[in-house]
């Protein structure tokens, strides 16, 4: 199994791409940066390295909006809300930057890190019908690859052989390594065309910081938005002058009769659940319409069979 690396500006969303940060996004940003290249230590575990990024998550995007801790065995998440019961929107599996093994490569992705993060997806979407997850990053601190929730969703939760045996380990004895090893390895191990994911290491960003010159700050700001909650977490940010304002597009929605449904990690659009439907809207009015000339139709039809039936 192997990875196609997609650079930062490449994955974000091109609107947000466009859009310009406050001098003070930048500056907190480096300087938190920098405090997360000082607290660093190679000697210490993946324990220690997920606080560091916990830290720097709260400090820059998370304080007071998101909640960013660990959940049950899951090594670190990032929620939808600012409560407890809010649902997880990213999975965040950590391994020490000394790590080798079982640390996810473009040549080899099929390593415990990305099958402990399958369970983890399989837990969340299965056991708690969770089909939020917006985004799952395996990282090292230094090395990040960033999985698109869309894709997890179509080629893990959607694969009914996957479901299958996963559901029979959790009533099977079997503990974690039996998963990784013989359901998780064998299903990733099919992906024989490259998977897509965001890849950046935070080295390379190291010397932007140190040179404190604000004409290297490009690559900086796009390494602040696709950590950001509207990239991670899909969370809408300010229009630029080129997008659909949002207000008109909501009334828009309203008019014709349908509305947003973020039940899975992609949106989509749908006819307005039944006992909220208006029926002077678009669509309701047509379907009215619609179902009224069937009826009219049904009864020409009848007319004229009673009609052929007398002349004969």
């Amino acid at each position: 199994m192997k990875l196609l690396k997609i650079k930062p500006s490449k994955s974000l969303n091109k609107a947000y791409y466009k859009q310009s940060l406050a001098r003070e996004q930048i500056e907190l940003f480096k300087k938190e940066l920098q405090n997360t290249f000082n607290h660093i230590d190679e000697k210490q575990d993946e324990e220690y390295h997920k606080n560091v990024i916990a830290d720097l998550f709260k400090s820059v995007y998370c304080k007071d909006k998101y909640i960013v801790n660990v959940n049950k065995k899951e090594d670190l998440v990032i929620r939808l809300g600012n409560n407890p019961s809010d649902d997880v929107g990213v999975l965040l599996e950590f391994k020490k930057p000394t790590e080798k093994r079982d640390m996810v490569s473009a040549d080899n992705a099929n390593v415990k890190a990305l099958q402990e993060v399958v369970l983890y997806y399989l837990r969340q979407t299965i056991d708690n019908e969770n089909h939020k997850i917006t985004n799952l990053v395996v990282t090292n601190i230094y090395e990040w690859f960033i999985f698109d929730g869309v894709w997890f969703e179509k080629n893990i939760f959607r694969n009914a052989k996957l479901k299958k045996e996963y559901l029979a380990y959790k009533t099977s004895g079997h503990d974690t390594k039996y998963f990784y090893e013989t359901i998780a390895a064998k299903y990733l191990a099919e992906f024989t065309d490259e998977v897509p994911c965001t890849y950046f290491n935070l080295l390379d960003y190291k010397k932007n910081i140190e040179d404190n010159n604000p004409t290297n700050d490009n690559e900086l700001i796009n390494l602040y938005k696709i950590l950001s909650p509207e990239h991670l977490l899909n969370k809408k940010f300010a229009n630029d002058s080129n997008s659909l304002n949002t207000d008109f597009y909501n009334e828009l929605l309203y008019i014709i009769g349908l509305e947003e449904s973020a039940v899975t990690a992609k949106k989509t659009i749908r006819r307005i659940n039944e006992t909220e439907r208006n029926e002077g809207s678009l669509i309701e009015n047509t379907i009215s319409k619609l179902n009224l000339r069937n009826i009219l139709d049904l009864k020409i039809t009848k007319k004229l069979k009673i009609n052929i039936m007398k002349l004969r």
